[in-house]
């Protein structure tokens, strides 16, 4: 998701010439580094982009012989950019058999039209994964921080077109040098666009937007941007007023948070985890629902064969043979699967069957999407409730977790 991020800001550098390609392709190496050879990152669109924005400024000299306008080079780089971009994309992900990110595009392209797979729903369905509530652009106005970024923005703009038209006016040639001194600012203005964007198509990155307004607003004391201002009023009175007035609303969030009061409790994995510690073998293998096998993981140190990190396109198999429990298909035909795994014991939740986050999201429902052939059958999860032999035997209970061993023939 970064990833389609940075490409857009990478070309809008390159284009009004605030990029400094050295910076981006450290950057890239050091992430690359410190995340123990991500694979994924030398075959993400952001380094393609690197990439094919490197060729395009080494030609760049070739298309100003030919007299081309610089308006009509935008236009050549962005073509030669953006089909670049996703052809080396294409050929890299090919050659080195990677497909982890291939679920970024599909979720994305779900925001769009009305594609639809296993694990595009299972993204969707998730509260925290639709579009931005009504009620967030309402919350950051109150506390005026949506007022302030907005304005900062204005200023930016301002700046970014008066360096714009320089350069297709040819007036500012000579001073590349300025426009540097102004890229940072430019930097922060598509990080904020980008941010938003990411925010409001998934609730849950605004994780991102919101701490990055926090900076964005506090550019409201920039000199660069409002030195006619300060000339005017001490920039410390600002501050001071704008704290003030945001500090009424954001006072009674405070004291919102504050007065939450309670304790975290859920006896039922509790009482779960207990008996996989004291009645399982240490290296006897788990599958189940993701958040559960987190848990299992990190808190009964038993081998589990899907967990919460999602990105992995191996995992992704994994998770969904593992949910196929939860799907209409044959009992035989998810045990054989789940054997191939090595599963001894599947953590079956029967809420996992029959709740539903909204139309179309209950689990059945979602593998009625990916097999199509089974629906209208009963889903396996709930014949599993009711009895589960002869392919399971139930060896644990309680109000939330039914645990059955794989019986190997």
């Amino acid at each position: 998701m970064c990833s389609f991020r940075n490409n857009n800001q990478l070309f809008c550098f390159m284009c009004i010439n605030y990029i400094f390609l050295g910076f981006f392709q450290i950057s890239l190496a050091l992430c690359f580094v410190l995340m123990f050879g991500n694979s994924m990152l030398l075959t993400s669109y952001y380094a393609s982009s690197l990439v094919i924005i490197w060729g395009a400024l080494a030609l760049k000299p070739h298309f100003l012989k030919i007299n081309v306008s610089e308006l009509s080079l935008w236009v050549i780089q962005g073509c030669f950019w953006l089909f670049g971009t996703v052809i080396l994309k294409y050929l890299t992900s090919k050659i080195f058999g990677i497909a982890d990110d291939a679920h970024i595009g599909n979720l994305l392209t779900s925001k769009f039209f009305s594609y639809k797979d296993f694990d595009t729903l299972l993204y969707t369905c998730a509260a925290e994964f639709d579009f931005m509530e009504k009620e967030t652009p309402l919350r950051y106005t109150k506390t005026l921080l949506l007022p302030v970024v907005l304005v900062v923005f204005v200023a930016i703009v301002r700046k970014i077109i008066s360096d714009m038209w320089g350069v297709l006016t040819k007036q500012q040639t000579h001073i590349r040098k300025h426009q540097f001194d102004h890229g940072e600012l430019v930097y922060h203005a598509l990080q904020l666009i980008a941010y938003t964007a990411l925010g409001v198509l998934i609730m849950r990155l605004k994780l991102f937007l919101t701490p990055h307004m926090c900076v964005m607003a506090s550019l409201i004391c920039s000199r660069q941007l409002f030195g006619w201002l300060f000339c005017k009023v001490h920039p410390g009175a600002v501050v001071v007023a704008l704290l003030a007035a945001m500090s009424i609303q954001g006072s009674a969030n405070l004291q919102a948070q504050w007065n939450i009061v309670g304790e975290f409790s859920n006896l039922p994995q509790e009482e779960l985890i207990e008996w996989i510690k004291y009645s399982t073998k240490p290296d006897a293998v788990f599958a189940g629902a993701m958040p559960t096998m987190a848990s299992v993981k990190l808190s009964a140190l038993r081998p589990v064969v899907n967990h919460p990190h999602y990105e992995d396109a191996g995992l992704r198999a994994r998770t969904k043979i593992v949910y196929s429990m939860y799907s209409r298909k044959a009992a035989e035909e998810v045990k054989r699967e789940l054997i191939k795994l090595q599963v001894n014991y599947y953590i079956l939740e029967e809420s996992w069957c029959v709740r539903r986050s909204k139309p179309g999201c209950s689990m059945p429902e979602i593998w009625d999407v990916e097999d199509p052939a089974n629906a209208g059958k009963p889903p396996l999860c709930n014949l599993l409730v009711k009895d589960s032999e002869p392919h399971f035997t139930t060896v644990f209970q309680n109000s939330v977790y039914k645990v059955l061993e794989v019986i190997e023939e």
